[in-house]
């Protein structure tokens, strides 16, 4: 069941996909820039007789109807040609692959963080519900979803590596060249993107753990002399990660764009970075490449949800 399941909702992807890339290439071709005067390195005014921007546009297909270019790059994309990067002069593929690893870092690191934190102190949260401990987690959730996170990460900086010295603000280092440096470029950005979803994780974990101590399964858990650890950490807590499983699907769309600024805060070379660059150079087609990868990993993430309830609730059947 779960196989075909699967197979079916891949399936039904197909059309969500290509209303994607139809969404991300025409919004691409109406910005403002022009491609062809970037690639001839005329963006500043510099005078380009017509017959070489003509040619220009030629060699890059921009004289085709919009249809047929769609259609032209979309059948490249299924073969893994993105096309050729305007202002590196390489397959956009090449650029945007070695910027993935590190967010992926990031984002995994951050998700792992986040959900570590945020999962028991909002467990904590409701159990002690309306006592100072509550009071602090819900402080912390309206802290974390108010701070601007340009701003926290400023913050982080400020007091982390420019007064205490502990950690470094900008950079990156390769696990496999020097892991202890790695971890230390990484831990500050990784916590950022932590606390600004943690806070929301906690909120809907809180809530859902209240809601599921008033069920009847609670009550009838408690008469049956089942220890009240038992009950909360077994019973209650299992039932209310569905909720969180959905926010934290939920969250990915979110961090899509998180990403961007954190990394641009602390000039860490994930794909968040390069997409913002990629605009300000005009470099349309790196945009729509770092844009769908960003876009299928929200998909495949929300799928990825989908099939772990089955896991967590074995209530849960696939038709």
């Amino acid at each position: 069941m779960l196989i075909r399941y699967t197979a079916l909702r891949l399936v039904q992807l197909i059309p969500m996909a290509l209303v994607v890339t139809m969404v991300v290439f025409f919004v691409m071709m109406i910005v403002p820039g022009d491609p062809v005067m970037v690639m001839l390195g005329a963006v500043d005014g510099a005078q380009i007789s017509r017959e070489v921007y003509d040619a220009m546009r030629l060699r890059l297909g921009l004289d085709r109807p919009l249809i047929v270019q769609y259609f032209n790059w979309l059948w490249n994309m299924l073969q893994g040609d993105l096309g050729i990067s305007i202002t590196h002069r390489t397959p956009a593929l090449e650029v945007i692959l070695p910027r993935l690893v590190p967010t992926m870092y990031l984002m995994v690191g951050g998700l792992i963080m986040a959900v570590i934190v945020a999962v028991p102190a909002g467990v904590l949260s409701a159990i002690h519900n309306n006592t100072k401990w509550d009071h602090l987690a819900t402080s912390f959730v309206v802290l974390g979803i108010s701070v601007p996170t340009f701003w926290l990460a400023l913050v982080a900086v400020l007091i982390f590596a420019v007064h205490l010295g502990w950690l470094p603000s900008i950079g990156y280092t390769k696990p496999q060249e020097d892991f202890i440096d790695f971890v230390k470029h990484v831990t500050l950005p990784m916590a950022v993107v932590a606390l600004n979803i943690a806070a929301t994780v906690l909120r809907f974990q809180r809530q859902d753990f209240l809601d599921q101590m008033h069920q009847d399964y609670v009550r009838t858990a408690r008469a049956k002399g089942l220890s009240e650890r038992l009950v909360l950490w077994k019973h209650v807590l299992r039932n209310s990660l569905i909720t969180t499983l959905t926010v934290v699907g939920l969250q990915m769309a979110y961090l899509s764009g998180l990403i961007t600024i954190v990394e641009t805060v602390f000039n860490y070379p994930g794909i968040g970075y390069l997409l913002l660059n990629s605009i300000h150079t005009r470099d349309f087609v790196v945009v729509q490449g770092v844009v769908l990868f960003m876009v299928f990993l929200v998909i495949i993430v929300n799928l990825a949800v989908d099939l772990l309830y089955a896991v967590v609730d074995p209530r849960v059947h696939y038709q």
